[in-house]
């Protein structure tokens, strides 16, 4: 049975807190539209100017990819209240989506606009103590100032005077208000995983996976019906980490678009700097009210219309109709009847080896149906250019057996690979793809003795029988490996140094209980081929010469591979004749 992929890019809804920012998506492949945006090139209103009870209307979207309209009034100015030079600005806002809801996380980017047109800036924080409709405003007129390098606080402290002020002119109490304002925890929030795997992936998955606070969010029941037209000031305004089986990203709002370039959030992502996030048009759904916090914006992304290049901290910020590159990543898994193909776009290189990870982990939940133990025979390639823009390609083929979850373990050398050449200056990875044949068995081979045929006879070498090597001849060996009663034996022939002047040591592994540096080691696409190209395969028998005090330089040969995981290991002391 082949179980069908979403045509393109899957569609699923993010929900999750990004400051006042709902993250919220759902992407195609369709490629950016040549329909127009309407361009706002909005005036910044100094903040010097910004007087307590003064009259101001904004935009933002609820349902839909249309702005609503709201309104309100200034409440007061906290000077430095983001950072060092960069005020907040507070007003009390009303529509009546937001008198229902308080100010939502989703609404972080919507512009704040004077009587006179200008902009003041972008709503970008709420109140710490639960659903208000107070709003803290990050000022438009430093939105482009990207020279910030720390960044915005969690919270923002509210003077008593202030605290009086908010009282006076909302449903807060002055002790609420006192508790000051909040940029939420930033989470990135994924499709396709389930929240005990991103879990999983934090707790037991390598450092370099960025899944630190991720959330997992649920499916869609439709694509998203917005395109790049919908990306107006007020407008939705997604930020795309990757697309497709895994989408990871968040959903705000748009605070100005000016020609080409477009600005909203008003406040960081990722606090990524310069970066290569996909800018995305978005469909609200609905904002889900919550009695004890903001509520939150869920909505579908649409696909990428531009791409976000600054992640700062007064906002992001991003050119219209260049997209931004990919690294594609596709699984196939089969397991008995069924079968699918899956495939993600990675945006941001520094997340290339997390997408991998979590795409094939992803299409392994999908087709497997269930966190079991089983064994399976994968195959990997990676493709890409060096600094000088040669092209590579790197592949390889590898057996796993795990007692416990398959799918978790057949994924760390292929992440690991892909983490490094990502690591890489001037390295782009275009490609990444896997196949992976799943099976029930957790059968593997262990190694159990060692022989050397010695006068046309076999024996059993060990500590207390060492083996005999003559200097320049070789080492004529079998492994027997044993399952479940079976014995299967491995022969070996290495090889031994002319100038070998003293006893030794032979160790003859399984390859699961080999491990092998040379991948980290690695420097450049071209030595990564070298040293994947020399990995033990965890189905293959590895019998190691060494001589050296140190341990350091082993002669080593590698048996063909074999039909399952081998493990374990033995030893045996070696004496030179010349």
């Amino acid at each position: 049975m082949k179980i069908d992929s979403a045509r393109g890019r899957g569609a699923a809804a993010i929900v999750a807190g990004l400051a006042l920012l709902a993250t919220t998506a759902s992407l195609t492949t369709a490629p950016a539209q040549s329909a127009a945006i309407a361009g706002d090139c909005a005036q910044p209103y100094p903040v010097a100017a910004v007087t307590d009870g003064q009259v101001v209307d904004g935009l933002t979207v609820s349902d839909g990819t249309t702005p609503e309209a709201f309104t309100g009034e200034i409440l007061g100015v906290i000077n430095d209240g983001i950072a060092p030079g960069l005020d907040m600005v507070m007003a009390r806002l009303t529509s009546d989506e937001i008198d229902r809801v308080g100010i939502w996380q989703g609404m972080s980017g919507s512009p704040v606009y004077a009587e006179d047109g200008r902009l003041i800036g972008a709503v970008a924080y709420g109140l710490s103590w639960g659903p208000s409709t107070v709003a803290g405003i990050t000022p438009f007129e430093d939105m482009d100032d990207y020279l910030g390098a720390s960044s915005a606080p969690r919270t923002v402290k509210v003077s008593d005077k202030a605290a009086r002020a908010i009282a006076a002119d909302s449903d807060v109490t002055a002790a609420q208000a006192s508790r000051g304002f909040s940029q939420l925890p930033m989470p990135l929030a994924y499709s396709g995983l389930t929240q005990k795997r991103l879990n999983l992936m934090k707790k037991k998955g390598p450092d370099y996976l960025r899944t630190r606070g991720a959330v997992a969010m649920g499916a869609a029941s439709a694509a998203a019906d917005a395109g790049p037209e919908s990306l107006v000031a007020g407008g939705n305004l997604g930020a795309a980490i990757s697309y497709g089986d895994i989408t990871a990203g968040g959903v705000g709002t748009v605070t100005s678009v000016c020609d080409d370039r477009l600005v909203g959030f008003g406040h960081p992502m990722t606090f990524g700097g310069a970066t290569t996030l996909g800018l995305m048009p978005a469909d609200a759904v609905y904002v889900q009210e919550d009695p004890v916090g903001p509520g939150l914006k869920v909505a579908n992304m649409g696909a990428p219309a531009g791409t976000i290049d600054q992640d700062r901290l007064t906002g992001i910020s991003g050119s219209l109709g260049v997209l931004p590159p990919e690294t594609d990543v596709t699984s196939t898994v089969t397991y008995g009847a069924r079968s699918r193909t899956g495939s993600t776009a990675s945006l941001v290189p520094d997340y290339n080896a997390t997408i991998t990870f979590s795409q094939i982990l992803a299409n392994h939940d999908r087709v497997v149906d269930a966190i079991q133990p089983g064994s399976e025979v994968a195959t990997f390639s990676v493709t890409g250019t060096d600094r000088d823009g040669n092209p590579f390609d790197i592949s390889f083929a590898e057996r796993y057996t795990s007692p416990w979850d398959v799918a978790f373990e057949s994924i760390f050398e292929i992440a690991d690979i892909v983490w490094s050449l990502s690591s890489m200056e001037g390295v782009t990875v275009d490609d990444v793809t896997a196949t992976a044949e799943v099976s029930d068995t957790t059968a593997m081979y262990r190694v159990k003795q060692i022989e050397q045929k010695i006068r046309g006879q076999w024996v059993t070498v060990g500590r207390r029988q060492p083996a005999v090597a003559k200097a320049g001849g070789s080492l004529k060996l079998r492994a027997t490996l044993g399952s479940a009663g079976v014995t299967h034996l491995v022969p070996l022939v290495v090889p031994v140094p002319e100038n070998t002047r003293r006893g030794g040591f032979l160790l003859v592994s399984g390859g699961a209980s080999v491990w092998d540096n040379a991948i980290y080691k690695a420097k450049t696409p071209a030595a990564m081929e070298a040293a994947v190209a020399n990995m033990v395969r965890n189905d293959e028998v590895v019998a190691s010469l060494y001589f050296s005090r140190r341990g350091n330089n082993p002669t080593s040969v590698m048996s063909d591979s074999q039909d399952l995981v081998v493990r374990g290991r033995e030893y045996a002391e070696v004496r030179v004749r010349r």
